[in-house]
């Protein structure tokens, strides 16, 4: 039976409609709230809700090897919208989700705007809406690391400040402009269907373009010589500049990857789809605040690339986040209103799938309290409980946070072997979320 208390999210990105959509399917009423298509970012060019602004790829699909694979995971089982539309949408990848990401926002769009219990509101939210603590309404807000000044600003004010970083986006070439006689199909290690265009480059070529690269044009280069860059998104320039093999051990490693003849290339560059059709490819690892020209000079020393155009360039932008810890408890409620929630990038998940599963960890513990069902716990066996943890446990020098397994409970046991190490943990982690939503059931 439908409540009468009623949830309003602000925002309309991952975050907010993972929430809006789990509150509904359990009968809470929901306003979601979205300043698109009247007001956008920086970095939103369509007017459909989760739209995907950096990259199509949600990572690794694996869930026994790597820990945004099994959040994925620990979230299908929760029921979770944002994972549902990546599995109705994916690309091939090889081990990676990586979605058309049209069709992606679309999937999300269509189930949140026919939901009979979700209120779409298209305007901008200036100020944090004043909302009673043990009321019946509640307020969850998603807005994402590119909040709206205003809102950016009220909330500072209310929180005691926020923090930020700058991350960037990889430019995406169009798929019949790519010289594929200078190119091989195939995945690392023989994984997956050979979903990958990979342009090599031997020895001489890749030295001159680390020197190309850091001798390039950027954009806006005062803005980021604090060094606030996201790890995780780190501009291909910047990682050149710690020294001329290190692309050739990250971004551009060969190893893995062997061309026709069965030679591994000097260094390579991988493109991955970015829609179902394959007409268009991503720079992958490739993120980058060069100057447009810049870009498309620098790129087009990959001999596959040499005639590329050019569909997007890559950007930089910067991200804001609150002091989590200081200010939110585990279940991303407010400390001193636990009917003001926030969720998503803006409290210090950093990637795509983890600001989704705030999303849905928040609208469950909501819809607990709301319908007065027993809690739902997540513990640090689960990548779901340690994020949690992270978000509120006090911390000196709190920074976004991956999915990764450093962040879950140790093993009873010590595995040294890696590989088995991981599965054993993935493989406790869902037997620990299947015994929730047992518990839940029964």
């Amino acid at each position: 039976m439908k409540t009468k208390k009623k949830v309003t999210v602000i925002g309309g990105g991952l975050a907010g409609c993972e929430a809006a959509y789990y509150l509904a399917r359990h009968d809470v009423p929901v306003t979601l709230i979205e300043m698109k298509p009247k007001k956008r970012t920086p970095a939103h060019e369509k007017e459909s809700l989760a739209e995907l602004v950096c990259s199509n790829s949600l990572k690794s699909n694996d869930p026994y090897g790597n820990a945004c694979g099994l959040l994925k995971e620990e979230m299908r089982r929760l029921g979770s919208l944002i994972v549902e539309a990546a599995d109705s949408t994916r690309v091939p990848a090889g081990s990676a989700l990586a979605v058309d990401r049209d069709k992606f926002s679309a999937y999300v769009d269509e189930k949140i705007k026919n939901h009979p219990l979700i209120e779409v509101v298209e305007e901008e939210a200036l100020a944090l809406p004043d909302v009673e603590e043990g009321g019946e309404e509640y307020v969850m807000i998603a807005t994402g690391p590119l909040t709206a000044d205003a809102l950016a600003e009220d909330i500072q004010a209310k929180l005691g400040g926020g923090l930020h970083f700058y991350d960037a986006s990889a430019p995406i070439v169009a798929a019949e402009s790519i010289d594929t006689t200078c190119a091989f199909t195939g995945d690392r290690y023989g994984k997956g269907m050979g979903d990958y265009i990979n342009c090599p480059m031997d020895r001489d070529t890749y030295y001159a373009f680390v020197d190309a690269l850091l001798t390039a044009e950027k954009a806006h280069l005062h803005e980021f010589e604090k060094g606030e860059i996201f790890e995780g998104c780190m501009p291909i320039e910047v990682m050149a500049s710690r020294g001329k093999d290190t692309l050739r051990y990250g971004t551009l490693k060969p190893v893995g990857l062997y061309d026709e003849t069965g030679k591994r290339p000097y260094a390579v560059l991988q493109l991955r789809k970015e829609d179902e059709e394959g007409r268009t490819y991503n720079l992958v690892g490739c993120q980058t605040n060069l100057k447009f020209p810049e870009q498309k000079r620098v790129f087009s020393m990959f001999p596959a690339l040499k005639n590329a155009e050019y569909l997007r360039y890559g950007v930089m932008h910067r991200n804001t986040y609150i002091q989590s810890p200081a200010v939110l408890n585990s279940d991303f409620s407010v400390k001193n209103n636990r009917n003001l929630y926030f969720i998503g990038q803006i409290t210090g998940v950093e990637g795509y799938v983890e600001s989704a599963a705030s999303g849905l960890l928040a609208a469950v513990h909501l819809t607990d309290d709301i319908l007065g069902r027993p809690k739902h716990f997540f513990d640090e066996r689960t990548v779901c409980g340690a994020l949690e943890k992270h978000i509120s446990t006090p911390c000196k020098d709190f920074q976004p946070m991956n999915a990764n397994y450093g962040i879950l409970a140790s093993l009873p046991v010590r595995i040294k072997d890696k590989k088995e190490r991981y599965r054993a943990t993935s493989e406790r982690a869902l037997q620990a979320i299947d015994a929730e939503i047992a518990k839940q059931r029964s």
